[in-house]
């Protein structure tokens, strides 16, 4: 048996009761580690933290191993009974759709354990979730490689007085250029995109495309660490937004449509100036 169990977003006691079941009768628990981090990461430290919950030893799977050696994880499932851990829900990326297929196409049992998801999450900016149109993800630019396929998606958006949630880019292991055309392994260390980079990206794309689909005044919503903690919220224009310190990953990024009064005065709880008044009046924000 697969089971494939969602861990939530904040850390790891966000598992759902029905998801340590699961993993607690496992053989062998693997964490995919590449879409999404849980707050304390994903280091030796991260994963004891795990391992100490589940009184079991937990394998970290990375994009390499999920997408190369999906094979060895299947094998192990047809045998006994198997624990792949996603951060958030199972099904917010393509692959672990994949995974499911395979093990069907197989006859594994596949069991699947739903938890809470950026997708539902960022509901607490105020922004009623029916009322946004397609998710889109930013890149990371780099000097030769500027993709800009998200920026017809949010005009469309936009257009339909749609929100538009954007997910920032996640880079988890991945080779160097260097290294891939030298035919050896060398990664680099890990990045993950702020909202201001994004910011500044989608401006510069709105600069060359210069179709009005948005500009530096449209109003949007900065999330970050959604479900933990400490995570922050802050509505403001994209200008307004470049400024602010978001502090550590993951962020996301709400670029706001047509709205009702409801979700115009939830978030007016969030606008950059009101949370300056109160951070100077208690001290946080």
């Amino acid at each position: 048996m697969l089971y494939i169990v969602g861990l939530g977003l904040g850390d790891e006691k966000d598992i759902t009761l029905r998801g340590l079941e699961a993993v607690k009768k496992c053989d062998q628990i693997f964490i995919e580690a590449y879409t999404s981090l849980l707050s304390f990461g994903l280091s030796s430290d991260g994963l004891s933290t795990l391992e100490n919950l589940y009184g079991k030893p937990v394998t970290l799977a990375d994009r390499e191993t999920v997408e190369e050696k999906a094979d060895q994880i299947l094998s192990a499932a047809a045998a006994s009974d198997v624990a792949f851990l996603v951060v958030g829900d199972p099904f917010g990326a393509t692959t672990h759709t994949d995974l499911v297929v395979r093990a069907k196409k197989l006859g594994i049992d596949v069991k699947v354990v739903h938890n809470a998801s950026v997708m539902n999450a960022v509901g607490i900016c105020g922004l009623q979730l029916y009322h946004y149109g397609e998710t889109v993800s930013i890149p990371f630019f780099t000097e030769t490689w500027r993709p800009d396929s998200f920026y017809e998606k949010i005009q469309k958006n936009r257009g339909l007085g749609l929100h538009t949630l954007c997910l920032l880019d996640i880079r988890v292991k991945e080779p160097t250029l260097e290294s891939l055309c030298r035919g050896r392994k060398q990664y680099e260390p890990p990045r993950y995109m702020s909202i201001n980079t994004a910011i500044e990206q989608l401006l510069e794309v709105e600069e060359n495309q210069g179709e009005s689909a948005y500009d530096e005044n449209t109003m949007c919503v900065g999330l970050a660490r959604l479900g933990s903690e400490d995570q922050k919220i802050v509505s403001g224009t994209m200008k307004e937004l470049q400024s602010v310190d978001f502090g550590a990953p993951l962020h996301c990024l709400v670029i706001v449509g047509k709205t009702h009064p409801v979700e115009e005065e939830m978030l007016d709880f969030y606008r950059l100036k009101k949370q300056n008044v109160e951070e100077n009046d208690h001290g946080t924000v």
